[in-house]
């Protein structure tokens, strides 16, 4: 079941809501003595979450398909770096993360259990079902959890407001509904946007172009030691606006710019193109939007809303982006990891 980005929360008694947890959405189905987990894309997980299929094995009912989230709690949040960490070739580095940062499951939807296909019942009497489902079984299982969900605008409301350290926004499914595979008529998602101020360390120039123009812009905030760190880029610039940027930018180029974190570091998700980037001096800031920002960079790219010419460079400091996260809410959800 897909979900449909929209801007506001939706209102009415069709909808349950829930908090939008920022991991992997996962399928965990059993059938006997086999338990697999498989990504939206389709993708098998299994072999990265093998604490997690061993979990499912030790549930007493046999047979049942699971709708959830993959998540990996650290110091009371729920972290995306180390649970991309798990997403690795070597079975050796996979089991030292297992026992270092066990994963959890965290349940949001019963689709089958036993012979019974719930797909086809109303979300209503499908959330009945998990929650019968997770009160009979999944305190022996140390790897799961029940996802919490609300009828009440205010929860929702609050979740969305408090969006941070690994949940990232609210779910709104129609309860009258059976499961819709395939499709976004079930499910909405509403991210809190939050805005900061950067400067620009550097830029990559853009791909397969007759001339040479900037294609994407590298970011920067300054720690409280004034190191500045790499923390993402921003690549929605006009077509009119790069040759112009292009002449700004390398006439401020320089050897180094970034002197704590820095782009084009080791990596095995790095290519060619991603180490290839053009320093230039901490002079120029930007306020941009953006929805996530966890592990000391933001999550996805970022929307450049406007130059900043009133701003010094060193105003540019990740105090701006430390968000209140809901700690409560993902500590009661993660709490009991093992036992």
């Amino acid at each position: 079941m897909e979900a449909r980005s929209v801007d506001a929360i939706p209102e009415g008694k069709e909808w349950q809501y829930e908090p939008k947890w920022d991991g992997f959405r996962c399928l965990l189905t059993r059938n006997g003595d086999m338990a697999a987990m498989y990504s939206k894309s389709g993708q098998d997980l299994t072999r990265y979450f093998p604490e997690v299929v061993a979990s499912a094995l030790t549930l007493r009912e046999k047979s049942f398909i699971l709708d959830g989230e993959i998540v990996v709690p650290v110091g009371g949040q729920f972290s995306f770096d180390d649970l991309l960490q798990r997403i690795h070739p070597a079975l050796s580095r996979v089991k030292k993360l297992t026992e270092e940062t066990p994963a959890l499951f965290l349940a949001f939807d019963l689709l089958k259990k036993g012979n019974a296909n719930l797909a086809s019942e109303p979300l209503t009497r499908r959330r009945l079902q998990l929650e019968d489902f997770a009160a009979r079984y999944f305190p022996s299982a140390n790897a799961f959890r029940l996802s919490p969900a609300s009828l009440k605008l205010k929860d929702a409301q609050h979740w969305l407001a408090s969006a941070g350290g690994g949940s990232d926004g609210v779910i709104a499914k129609r309860l009258d509904l059976p499961y819709q595979a395939g499709n976004r008529d079930g499910m909405q998602k509403i991210k809190r946007y939050r805005t900061a101020d950067c400067v620009i360390g550097g830029f990559r120039y853009g791909e397969k172009l007759h001339r040479k123009v900037v294609g994407s812009l590298l970011l920067g905030l300054y720690d409280e030691d004034g190191l500045l760190h790499h923390v993402g880029f921003s690549s929605g610039i006009k077509a009119k606006d790069k040759p112009p940027l292009t002449e700004k930018l390398e006439a401020i180029s320089q050897d180094r710019s970034f002197t704590g974190n820095a782009p084009g570091g080791p990596s095995r998700w790095s290519t060619k193109r991603s180490s290839e980037w053009q320093p230039v001096k901490p002079k120029y800031v930007v306020e941009v939007s953006y929805d996530h920002f966890t592990g000391g960079r933001f999550r996805h790219g970022t929307s450049i809303l406007r130059w900043r010419p009133d701003k010094k460079p060193r105003q540019c400091t990740m105090e701006q982006v430390t968000q209140k996260v809901a700690r409560k809410l993902i500590s009661s959800v993660a709490s009991a990891v093992r036992g």
